[in-house]
């Protein structure tokens, strides 16, 4: 295999002989080049400026963006349609040149908040409500194969493309051989503060009960925030390594934008679309791992015997179903939930697969499905009004989704789950639990404690 710097060179080469000859850039709308490159670590580098990492380890499979050809933002109620007008407008002037004949094109990141529009001040967090981000620079590898994205406004210079992009080039390549970053010694994290405490959260899930119970809601979603402090800043790349090692069956994600990362290993897809099929990930009712086995068979049987979390599974399932059914022809889902395991809990899983009626893409699954009774409740605008009045937090991009769209605007999103907002130092995870009738509020704030140890566990390395 070529050293990192041998593969720049004939990029670089491959570069010039290509933007001097490319009469494209005197078009209107974006210009995309696309090169192979060879299979790179399961980890991109961490470079300054905005960028998007989306890695699942047991896909093999890895897509990172590099600052921005172009960005459109939206918010309040129609911002999916809003970004779905923006993204047909990108498509029909996005010239895509497969210069290698890789079979990869350009890809765009599409990602949203939990809500449609902010009701309380701001955090910290530099996202906007929603927003499609076209990369300058991506990367895209996949089954042993890999490629390289240009992508920039035209019309240009092709000096001035030349000047750029070879910048990008001579910034990025020289890391693609680097091997995944060790843990370093786990550091103390100190506890700053919570919202809401355990008293608090008894509050809390008593009152969604009495909701319940009065059959005003039938599943709601109580979220925590823990906020940590390090004895040291904390290692991005390090960070990924560790949630890719630790969770290799989730979707490792980081944004960042300014000094703000936002990070995840969720194991909830919202969506896989591919032409007309889609494939939408039902996952409700959680317990426990155990360290022995024949507990931790005890544990799976009891979940998938448990009367209170096969119930909260079926909500999400017939939500799903109800959402699909409105842009499907045949929907198919098993009659049994599977169960996932992780290595910090286990939960009821049923993939759920459909047929699309022609023009239906990924922005129009998107508002059908988010956000569903996994992460929001049921009913769910009776669930979101509710939690609009009691959340002790803004959730910003916590149960919102991230993921990529594709030229023909179909794609992938997952919802943000088992994440945190990384500055520096500090740290702020979320996780939620969902109540149904039969909750019990100690145990749930054990379930929230075990889907934070995902981000604690990782953190301590980094």
């Amino acid at each position: 295999m070529l050293a990192p710097l041998d593969i720049l060179d004939q990029l670089k080469a491959r570069l010039r002989e290509t933007v001097v000859s490319a009469v494209a850039l005197d078009g209107e709308g974006f210009l995309s080049l696309i090169l192979a490159i060879p299979p790179l670590p399961g980890i991109a580098p961490q470079l300054t400026g905005p960028q998007f990492h989306f890695i699942h380890a047991h896909r093999n499979e890895m897509r990172a963006g590099y600052g921005s050809a172009g960005e459109w933002l939206a918010t309040g109620p129609g911002r999916l349609q809003s970004l779905r007008a923006e993204a047909k407008r990108l498509a029909a002037c996005w010239q895509q040149l497969d210069l290698d004949e890789t079979g990869f094109t350009g890809f765009a990141m599409l990602g949203f908040a939990a809500r449609s529009a902010d009701t309380r001040a701001r955090t910290r967090s530099r996202f906007p409500n929603a927003l499609l981000w076209l990369p300058e620079v991506a990367l895209h590898t996949r089954s042993g194969q890999g490629a390289i994205v240009l992508t920039t406004a035209v019309p240009s210079t092709g000096e001035e493309v030349l000047a750029r992009w070879t910048g990008r080039l001579e910034q990025l390549l020289p890391f693609l051989g680097q091997p995944m970053a060790g843990p370093l010694r786990p550091a103390p994290l100190e506890r700053r503060s919570e919202q809401p405490d355990a008293q608090g959260w008894q509050l809390l899930v008593r009152s969604a009960l009495t909701r319940i119970a009065r059959k005003d809601l039938q599943k709601v979603v109580i979220g925590r925030r823990l906020r940590l402090e390090g004895s040291r800043s904390f290692d991005l790349s390090r960070l990924m390594a560790a949630l890719t090692f630790l969770f290799p069956s989730c979707q490792v994600i980081n944004l960042r934008r300014g000094e703000v990362s936002f990070v995840a290993a969720t194991p909830e897809r919202l969506l896989t679309q591919r032409g007309n099929r889609v494939e939408v990930d039902a996952l409700a009712g959680t317990a426990a791992r155990a360290p022995n086995t024949a507990w931790d068979a005890a544990l799976t049987e009891a979940l998938r015997s448990s009367g209170k979390n096969l119930h909260e599974h079926r909500l999400v399932v017939e939500a799903v179903r109800n959402a699909l059914a409105q842009c499907s022809t045949r929907i198919e889902a098993p009659h049994q939930p599977q169960v996932m395991l992780l290595n910090n809990a286990q939960h009821l899983w049923s993939p759920i697969k459909a047929e699309l009626v022609p023009g239906t893409d990924v922005f129009a699954l998107a508002e059908l499905l988010h956000p569903t009774p996994a992460t929001n409740g049921e009913p769910r605008d009776e669930a979101i009004a509710w939690l609009r009045q009691v959340d002790p937090f803004e959730r910003g991009w916590y149960t919102g989704a991230a993921g990529v769209v594709e030229p023909d605007l179909t794609g992938e999103l997952w919802v943000l789950l088992r994440c945190a907002e990384v500055v520096d130092h500090r740290a702020d995870l979320y996780a939620g639990a969902g109540i149904v009738a039969g909750s019990d509020p100690s145990v749930e704030w054990r379930e929230t404690e075990d889907k934070l140890s995902a981000m604690l566990m990782a953190l301590q390395f980094a």
